[in-house]
This record gives C-alpha cells, structure tokens and sequence, in this order.
C-alpha cells in the first residue's frame, strides 16, 4: 500500500476532503471539516494517524504489533498505524471506516443537522450517510 492508494480510498468516501493545513508535506483528511486520518506523503516508512474510538485504539494497538499511540496525537483517540505489510491492506481498509469515518458519523450530530439542512441528506441509524440531489426550485 503507498500514499495513493490511501488517498484514494479516502476520498471514494462522502463527505471527505483533502488539505495540507499543516505543511506541504502532511495530507489530512477530514469529513464535516473535523480530521479522521493524515500522513505524511514523503516519508519513507509510510504510516497513516488514524481517530479510532478510546476502546477500539487499545484492541487495535494489543493485536497489532504496528499499530501504536498516535505520533503527536492524543493517545486516548489517535492511532499511528505503520504499513510495513504486517497487516494486510485488506485488514487495514477494513479497520479504517469502522473506526474512524463512521465514528464522526455517531458523535457530530449538530454537524449532521447542518449537513442534513444543506444537502438534503439522509442518516440511516448513524452508519450511513447518503446524499441525495436536491431538486431544482
């Protein structure tokens, strides 16, 4: 797995935007404009920080070896995930939208409101978020 495969997952996902808030080197990922993944494009040794759920974080750092407190992060909802192939891209696709996309899906619901108002969208019991068109007035 590189950074383009990981860019792009991200962004088959609703709602998700790319920046570089930080520095020309640190891509950051956001839904409803809050960060759930960033890494940075030129280094090496290719790791993604990931928001995970507090309970999730620490399941996911006892079964993985390459999994750890997130670098810079706080430790309480922040994961550093290296892709050294310990874990499959498969496993780490997987892990990915549980923990993190959905995750802002559940808590921001003043955000799903406003999003709701703007964009008739429809929440399926906060796992899903279709957008449907809205119809020309």
């Amino acid at each position: 797995m590189n950074v383009g495969d990981i860019r792009e997952y991200c962004l088959l996902k609703k709602g998700v935007t790319e920046e570089f808030p930080f520095d020309e080197e640190t891509i950051v990922f956001k839904v409803m404009g809050k960060i759930f993944l960033l890494t940075n494009i030129n280094d090496p040794e290719i790791s993604v920080n990931l928001k995970c759920d507090p309970e999730k974080a620490i399941e996911l750092r006892e079964k993985y070896e390459s999994v750890r407190p997130g670098y810079h992060m706080n430790k309480k909802h922040w994961n550093t995930v290296i892709i050294d192939g310990s874990i499959s891209d498969n496993e780490i696709f997987s892990i990915r939208p549980r923990v993190s996309f959905v995750q802002f899906l559940r808590n921001d619901v003043k955000r799903l409101a406003v999003l709701h108002r703007q964009s008739n969208c429809c929440i399926m019991r906060n796992k899903y978020l279709l957008t449907m068109p809205q119809p020309n007035r």
